[in-house]
């Protein structure tokens, strides 16, 4: 075993054959480890008593919905033919994109992509680190047991999107500066509802609905069939993060509330801004803030980031973390208005219940309405 200790996160991409057969030897193999210290506060339980509540049953269903990542996804799928030219999307009207040859357009697409799918790996291990930490310091007996459901699951979607980047996209993209910032916040603070609201109910909450939108978006059939069975876990997670809040969030003091209600706008802000892939573009030469500017105005970016608060907004209204101090910064960010869409709450059992089926094709707005 090869340990390497870095004191600040590694920046460079990496590149793997697509015939690796990812068995490798010990000696093949050194992990590169980066050290974070956390004062975790945690709680024994004491009471065994068994509630018979959402909790519970949300656990029994993370029991009887798991899935294998070798053997429930058929990985031997053929890739999808490339097509003879890139698709038409927005960088159309950007200069430096135009420049490109079609094989340096397809190239950046790739890289785009694997920036993208990259960031779904890095979260996954944040929350992986969170739910693991939850195990300990979470105050009752239904959600320590639920926190360790959870954990298992995190491991899975690590285990997948880390198989789908080395099979079959060949590059891996370090962990953006906004989400590296964020999960170092949360694993970091000592209080267990903090790590709640930062996880299930922000990064989770937006990365359920980016999720479905490349499940919809992808004519990759492997990543469309680990994506289904993944957002079916992320769906029992967020609602599991809102149901455990919501009574919570009530017995605090309005100066605590108000704390964790910043908290989560100024988490908000930084996972908003996670769409901008800056090392992609310092890959290719590009200005930074040229390029983030001109994404920034595009109308499909601003579409994207509007939809993928269609589950926080919601979730942050129904716990109560949206007070009137932090209700015109949310407005200038122009999400308020989804406050009122159905939130993760109020449980479809009938969605969450039912039994997996990869091929399933599920429409965005019936994912959102779970």
């Amino acid at each position: 075993m090869k340990i390497k200790v870095l004191e600040e996160t590694p920046r460079k991409v990496l590149e793997f054959p697509l015939d690796n057969d990812l068995n490798l030897t010990e000696k093949e193999v050194e992990d590169v480890a980066e050290i974070f210290k956390t004062p975790l506060t945690g709680s024994y339980n004491w009471d065994y008593t068994i509630q018979d509540n959402r909790i519970k049953r949300l656990y029994e269903l993370g029991k009887e919905l798991n899935w294998n990542v070798e053997k429930d996804i058929d990985w031997d799928q053929p890739l999808p033919e490339k097509e003879d030219n890139p698709p038409a999307i927005f960088w159309d009207e950007y200069e430096p994109y135009q420049k490109l040859s079609t094989e340096d357009k397809f190239k950046f697409l790739q890289h785009r992509a694997s920036w993208s799918i990259s960031q779904f790996l890095h979260g996954e291990q944040g929350a992986l680190l969170v739910a693991s930490q939850l195990v300990s310091c979470a105050p009752t007996y239904n959600a320590k047991l639920y926190a360790a459901s959870q954990t298992f699951d995190e491991a899975r979607h690590v285990e997948a999107f880390n198989k789908y980047i080395q099979k079959r996209v060949g590059l891996s993209y370090p962990i953006g500066h906004g989400l590296k910032s964020l999960l170092d916040k949360i694993l970091s603070d000592p209080r267990w509802d903090l790590k709640f609201i930062g996880m299930q109910i922000i990064i989770e909450g937006l990365a359920l609905a980016a999720f479905n939108v490349a499940r919809q978006g992808t004519n990759d059939p492997v990543f469309k069939d680990m994506l289904y069975l993944i957002t079916r876990d992320e769906a029992r997670h967020v609602t599991f993060g809102v149901n455990y809040l919501e009574e919570f969030v009530q017995t605090l003091s309005e100066e605590e509330r108000e704390d964790r209600a910043m908290f989560a706008y100024e988490a908000a802000v930084v996972m908003r801004s996670r769409l901008m892939a800056a090392d992609v573009y310092s890959n290719f030469g590009w200005d930074i803030d040229e390029t983030v500017a001109f994404q920034s105005k595009a109308d499909v970016n601003a579409n994207f980031q509007h939809l993928l608060f269609t589950r926080v907004m919601p979730n942050l209204s129904k716990i109560g973390l949206i007070t009137d101090k932090v209700r015109p910064l949310y407005d200038e960010l122009g999400v308020l208005d989804l406050e009122s869409w159905p939130n993760d709450g109020e449980i479809d059992w009938v969605s969450l219940e039912r039994p997996l089926d990869a091929n399933e094709d599920n429409s965005e707005s019936e994912i959102i309405a779970i």
